[in-house]
Parts: structure tokens; C-alpha cells; sequence
């Protein structure tokens, strides 16, 4: 099974996005640092998270930047 994680940064914006298994994300923490959230592709009641995007925990959903 593919899985795909997003990096978020203090403001819970993404700042990258790999294809990783959880076990391989936990087991490299020197690789993987800071804070990884699951991301879904094609999942119909999920966005799939793209650099740039807010991750909002309350939902546990990644929403588009606001183009101001």
C-alpha cells in the first residue's frame, strides 16, 4: 500500500510531501524531521495535500492557501 506523508511547519503549512511508509517515516527521524501528517489521494472526503497547504487538525483535512 502506498502512503504519503506532508510535512508541516510551525503554522501547520505544508512544506513537503514524499511517498513513505509510516514505519520507515518513525524509524529515520534524522531523516524525516519535524512534523509528518498523513495525506490521502483519492479519497473522496480528503484533500490531498500539495506545498502550501493548511492542515487544519480539527478535521484532520488539508485545505488551499487563501490567495489574498
Amino acid at each position: 500500500m502506498t502512503t504519503y506523508f506532508a510535512q508541516l511547519d510551525n503554522n501547520n503549512i505544508v512544506t513537503d510531501v514524499r511517498v513513505v511508509s509510516r514505519e520507515y517515516l518513525e524509524a529515520n527521524p534524522d531523516i524525516y524531521t519535524g512534523i509528518w501528517v498523513e495525506t490521502f489521494y483519492g479519497l473522496p472526503n480528503k484533500t490531498y495535500a500539495g506545498i502550501g497547504f493548511i492542515y487544519d487538525y480539527d478535521t484532520q483535512d488539508f485545505y488551499p492557501p487563501v490567495e489574498s
